[in-house]
Order: structure tokens, then C-alpha cells, then sequence
């Protein structure tokens, strides 16, 4: 594949690959995957019930939907503020004793504020500061374990790898709410955390037990200058990288600030608890879990889908945050789970098989960046929105602002592209396709 400028063109969505039907767990067939897979299955079970406790934890201290959001914001700084240099790193680290490091420092952050928790001294700074280092470790965790997936099975099983990576998490997002709202009101968040401490013994000893001659040795990127550079040379060199990655960090940025909204809904609009927030958590989980196994199932990913789902997802937003019953709010969580997880699944697959393998870590680095870093900007922002004018106008911003971000990216892609939206009957049914201007030009 070319690597210079000249050689960044868009592909038409939908016209470039062939979509492919795949097994809806190719990927397990792999043992090292399935290493991986079982690992994560239990962390993440653990990581959900510390965002529950975590939140609530802070709301219960401070009562402010900001405070909540500073929380989030300063969990996502490090990303913002050193996540380019932790994809320099992760080009040129080897990736399975690279992880066995970042998960034993995030669990020890769990427990940390376990001990606090449950002896009764935990105050609101000590959130912040465990929030804050959980970060610190992510801006290596996060692009070595996106770019792993690669080398456990290879680049012909990668998207399936990458869909099962996030019907994963979003699975353990069914249990973990439901686990961590009876773990708060039975005997407290400290227990929550604890178990997320001790459950993160389960992805080590899955990377522990792993075939090193079974993994796909993908070459490392040698110690150098100018590496920060290169990488940002390389996605500004082209415009499918780009705008994905600038469509993730608006909807990242102000859409998916779900611990500020569902608990300001919970809280303040329909005066429930945490039982009702940990509900809203599970029925969004239902619907991320939906849209991850049909993404498992779809072919290459396509920007056109990126596009659908991405104003889909800003849309229901905005019709969430006029519903007037906790019960159609909650309703409406799994539909815009169900895009949310197309939006983020379609994106970071589209991303990975445009990039060659030696950038890869930077190139993830970049876009986890923007998709995770975006929350210390926008979180405060949407927090104080939300405290200020309310919890409906806070939501419907944030869905505006996805759904409009989709709509102008959208129409840089096709100016870019040269396409052109075609409308037109197939077989007795409309059909709706992105093409290329030249493609529909008569002949001569």
C-alpha cells in the first residue's frame, strides 16, 4: 500500500470492498484470542461496576452533575494531553509484556480506592486522583490493546476480532450496572471497586498462557525522531483517516458524556436512584451489544454506514431528551446503544485496515485520543450545561451537535470523494447509493 500523500484518495463507500458475510465467532477459534476474549470478559464485568460506583460515588459526595464530569474529565485527560506519545511507544513495545504492565498498575489503582472506600476515608479528591491514574495508564493500555487484536488473529480476521472486542465489553455492560446498582444499595461502592481490582487477575493470566510463536509478528517501529510527526503526516494524508477520526471526536466529545446525562436523568428529572441508573446503563448495554454482533456479521466496514448511524445516534439523543417518562427514556437507551456501538465498531475498524501495521499504534493512538480525550473538554462543559439549564437541554445538545457533525463531515467526504448521493428503483424496491460522479458519467 502506497504510504505518501499522493496516494490519499477516498474510496466511495460501499464501492471499494465487496462486502463479506463472516461467522459471527470466527475469531474464537483462535486460542490466543480466546485467551484474550475470556480475559476481558471478566475485567470488563469489573471496569463497568467502577464507572457505576464511581459516578454515584461522586454524586452521593457532592450532589453536582459537574463534579461527575470532572471526574470523567480528568480520567480522559492524560489521553488529550499524552496519547500520541503512548502510540510512539506502543509502535515500539512489544505489546503482550507492554499490557501485563498497564493492567497490574490499573488494578492496583482499583484496589487503592477500594481500601479508601470501604474504611470509610474516601473523600472526592481521592476519585479524582484514582480517576486521574486510571488515565495514566490507558494512554499506553488503550493502542496496545487495539492494536493487538491484529497480531492474535491476523489481518484477514480483524474486523470480526474487533466487533467481538466490543460485543465483549458491552456484554459485561449488561452484568456490571445491574451487579454494581445491588452492590451500592446492598452494602456499598467500596465492594465494587474491590472487585474490579481483583477481577483484572483474569486478562494477566490470559496473557500469561498465550502461544508467543502462535502471535503475528508485525514488525516494530525503531527507536528515532520525528516518529510523533510521521504518524500525524500520515493521517492528515488522508481524508478517510481524517474525517473518521474528526466525526469520533465530536460525537466523543459531546454525545457520549452518557455519566453526566443518565445520572442527571436519574437524579434530577425523574428523582429516582441508583437502581434506575444502573437500568438506564444495562438497557443501553442491551443495544451496544446488539449493534457489536451485527457489526461481527457485516462485511468491511463502510463510511456510508459511519454516516447513517452517526445521525441516528445524535437524532434519538435529542428525542431521549424530550421523553416525558422514565419508562419511553429508558426505552430509548437500546436503539441509541445500538448506534452508538455501529458508530464506534464501523470507525475503529475503518481506521485500522486503512493503516499499515507499522503505524498502527500511532494511528490508534491518535484516534483514541480524540475519541476519549474529547470527554475532559466536553464533559465539564456538558456538566455545567446540564447543572445550569437542565438535564434535557444538556442531552439535546449533545445529540445536535453529533448528528450536525455527521451531516458536514458527510458532505467534506463527498466533495472530497467526488461522489454523489443516487436514489433510483432495483428489482421493484428504492435503492439509495453513494457513488463516484465519473462512475454515473454516459459514455462517450
Amino acid at each position: 500500500m502506497s504510504t505518501g500523500p499522493g496516494a490519499a484518495s477516498v474510496p466511495a463507500p460501499g464501492t471499494h470492498d465487496t462486502p463479506r458475510k463472516a461467522s459471527m465467532f470466527a475469531s474464537l477459534k483462535v486460542r490466543n484470542y480466546r485467551l484474550f476474549f475470556l480475559g476481558q470478559v471478566v475485567s470488563n464485568i469489573g471496569t463497568w461496576m467502577q464507572r457505576i460506583a464511581q459516578d454515584w460515588l461522586v454524586l452521593s459526595l457532592t450532589g453536582s452533575s459537574a463534579a461527575v464530569g470532572i471526574t470523567t474529565a480528568l480520567q480522559f485527560l492524560p489521553m488529550l494531553l499524552f496519547g500520541l506519545y503512548g502510540g510512539v511507544l506502543v509502535d515500539r513495545l512489544r505489546k503482550r509484556p507492554t499490557l501485563l504492565v498497564t493492567q497490574t498498575s490499573m488494578a492496583l489503582t482499583a484496589l487503592f480506592l477500594a481500601v479508601l472506600t470501604l474504611t470509610g476515608h474516601v473523600q472526592v479528591w481521592h476519585v479524582y486522583v484514582a480517576a486521574f491514574a486510571m488515565g495514566l495508564a490507558t494512554v499506553v493500555d488503550n493502542p496496545a490493546r487495539q492494536s493487538f487484536v491484529s497480531e492474535l488473529v491476523g489481518r484477514d480476521q480483524l474486523q470480526n476480532a474487533v466487533s467481538l472486542n466490543s460485543a465483549n465489553f458491552q456484554s459485561a455492560r449488561l452484568v456490571g450496572p445491574a451487579v454494581a446498582g445491588l452492590m451500592i444499595t446492598g452494602v456499598g461502592t467500596g465492594w465494587a471497586f474491590l472487585f474490579n481490582g481483583l477481577s483484572f487477575v483474569a486478562p494477566l493470566t490470559g496473557l500469561l498462557l498465550m502461544r508467543a510463536r502462535e502471535l503475528h509478528v508485525v514488525e516494530r517501529a525503531p527507536r528515532g525522531k520525528g516518529q510523533l510527526r510521521e504518524g500525524l503526516r500520515y493521517v492528515a494524508g488522508r481524508p478517510e483517516l481524517t474525517w473518521t477520526i474528526v466525526l469520533v471526536g465530536f460525537i466523543g466529545t459531546f454525545g457520549f458524556n452518557f455519566p453526566v446525562f443518565l445520572s442527571a436523568f436519574a437524579d434530577d428529572v425523574f428523582h429516582a436512584g441508583a437502581g434506575e441508573y444502573s437500568l438506564f446503563n444495562t438497557l443501553m448495554a442491551v443495544g451496544s451489544l446488539t449493534g457489536a454482533l451485527l457489526a461481527a456479521r457485516r462485511g468491511n466496514a463502510r463510511l456510508r454506514v459511519l454516516i447513517v448511524a452517526a445521525v441516528a445516534f445524535g437524532v434519538l439523543e435529542i428525542v431521549a431528551a424530550l421523553s416525558p417518562s422514565l419508562w419511553l427514556f429508558a426505552l430509548l437507551m437500546t436503539p441509541i446503544g445500538i448506534f452508538s456501538m455501529t458508530v464506534n465498531v464501523t470507525a475503529n475498524t475503518s481506521v485500522q485496515m486503512a493503516t499499515d501495521p507499522a503505524m498502527r499504534g500511532r494511528v490508534m493512538s491518535l484516534y483514541m485520543m480524540v475519541f476519549l480525550g474529547g470527554s475532559p473538554i466536553g464533559a465539564p462543559i456538558v456538566g455545567w450545561i446540564t447543572d445550569t439549564y437542565g438535564a434535557r437541554v444538556g442531552f439535546a445538545a449533545g445529540g445536535t451537535i453529533a448528528a450536525a457533525s455527521a451531516v458536514v463531515i458527510a458532505l467534506v467526504l463527498a466533495r472530497v470523494g467526488n461522489l454523489r448521493l443516487s436514489v433510483g428503483w432495483h428489482a421493484g424496491h428504492p435503492r439509495v447509493r453513494v457513488e463516484r460522479r465519473e462512475d454515473l458519467a454516459p459514455a462517450a
